[in-house]
């Protein structure tokens, strides 16, 4: 439960972390987003693979293939519908908001904006800790460790728009502290969840990996390659996956 505590704190922590270098770089270029974002995308898409997809058909038993298909798609059709819903988050990042905006306008505006990341989160949240239901402490923190440094750049990117708004730093600053506790909930939902019934675990496990596949394919991979630096972010996305790779190996 200690464990589970600290990555709780860590993974909404990291959001928090970004907050703060998005108020020392406020504008930092698109080659850099994209090849901080690419990596981050990387290191998901291993800790999605490694310590949530395998690990559910490992333990899925006889039917695993089956349960662990059914929950990776049941997952990203989950964010699909919220995509739906809301916003996505590419598309709130302040581009189109006009430059003078009535009050009432600017804080309809921050609220989606809120809205939007919060929902994003949860489930990320949800993913690290249902992660801890196998019992392996490496393939959880694994998990965590790739939505924690995905939360990073994220934390930066969502304080340029808020200040721009004309919101005062203080307010933009527990705005995303909000969103970074979101998460910290999230872990604690996906950690009790698969902790009350076990026969859970599998369909979990494989429903958390589809929420992070979603969200790598459908956000993480299209906006880095938005801004003319693809090459770049491929690689930068092959390190960060193979460098998940060394650590299973080498911790494993």
């Amino acid at each position: 439960m200690y464990a589970v505590l600290l990555t709780a704190l860590g993974v909404g922590g990291a959001t928090v972390i970004g907050a703060l270098l998005g108020f020392v770089f406020k504008k930092p270029s698109h080659k850099f987003n994209d090849i901080v974002l690419s990596f981050a995308a990387g290191v998901m898409l291993a800790a999605a693979v490694i310590g949530l997809v395998l690990p559910s058909l490992e333990y899925g038993g006889k039917t695993s293939i089956i349960v662990t298909v059914l929950g990776i798609f049941c997952g990203a059709f989950c964010l699909n519908l919220v995509d739906k819903l809301v916003p996505h988050l590419h598309k709130m990042t302040g581009v189109d908001i006009e430059a003078h905006p009535d009050k009432t306008e600017k804080l309809s505006k921050v609220l989606l904006f809120v809205i939007a990341i919060a929902i994003h989160n949860l489930p990320e949240g949800i993913a690290a800790g249902v992660s801890f239901g196998t019992g392996d402490s490496v393939q959880a923190l694994t998990v965590a460790g790739g939505i924690a440094l995905q939360n990073i750049p994220e934390g930066m990117v969502i304080i340029a728009p808020m200040l721009a708004s004309g919101m005062s730093g203080g307010r933009t600053f527990v705005i995303a502290l909000m969103t970074g506790i979101v998460e910290v909930l999230g872990t604690f939902i996906g950690y009790f969840a698969v902790s009350i019934s076990t026969a859970i675990l599998p369909f979990a496990l494989a429903f958390a990996g589809g929420t992070m596949l979603y969200v790598i394919s459908d956000e993480m991979i299209p906006e880095t390659h938005a801004h003319g630096s693809e090459r770049g972010a491929t690689y930068s996305l092959l390190a960060g996956f193979s460098l998940m790779l060394v650590f299973d190996f080498l911790l494993g």
